[in-house]
């Protein structure tokens, strides 16, 4: 039994504010969930082949960062009583793939995947302003405020990999190509399912 004036309550049990668009909201707490999800394996991926080199400390870093996000959208899918993508398992899988894979090819190739995926988060973020501002920024001002700062996370983990010569990396804009239709995909998949 919890001591005098003691809580159990685990969660917030706060809903969405009146007359939000929920399906706006769902899609983009899932969608924001699943990137944050995919960023960390990612990370974990290339800490498991790099983490011993002399970038592991650049990669810890923004893994210890993308684990705040990562940890805050899971406040809010509670907060807001949003259900994760049923894609996670494979996100998962993926996700540790593309980081241990990306890693493989050395620093130049981690970081080169730092880029491309960061890159094509903050253009996500800045499109998910967008429409929360048209849709009514007073309305969403928590949600703005936490995607902007994600956004600024992700744009200075971007620039850390162009300052750790991501732009060397064997075939640099096939693989940021390659790298970016997959988060395009994976976007578009996670705010539907």
């Amino acid at each position: 039994l919890p001591a005098a004036g003691v809580s159990l309550r685990l969660c917030s049990t706060r809903v969405a504010p009146e007359g939000v668009n929920r399906p706006l909201i769902e899609r983009v707490i899932r969608v924001d969930h699943a990137g944050e999800y995919g960023a960390n394996r990612i990370y974990a991926g290339q800490m498991a082949v790099l983490g011993r080199s002399s970038v592991g400390p650049i990669i810890q870093q923004m893994w210890n960062q993308e684990k705040d996000h990562l940890k805050k959208f899971n406040e809010l899918m509670v907060a807001y009583r949003v259900r994760p993508t049923v894609l996670l398992p494979f996100w998962n899988v993926a996700g540790f793939v593309l980081g241990a894979g990306s890693a493989l090819l050395g620093k130049k190739g981690a970081m080169a995947c730092t880029v491309a995926v960061e890159e094509s988060i903050s253009d996500h973020y800045n499109s998910q302003i967008r429409t929360l501002v048209e849709e009514d920024p007073e309305k969403y001002k928590e949600l703005l405020e936490i995607i902007k700062q994600f956004r600024d996370d992700e744009r200075e983990h971007h620039d850390i990999g162009l300052e750790h010569d991501a732009e060397a990396a064997p075939a640099y804009s096939v693989l940021k190509t390659a790298i970016q239709l997959g988060c395009k995909a994976a976007i578009f998949l996670s705010e539907r399912i």
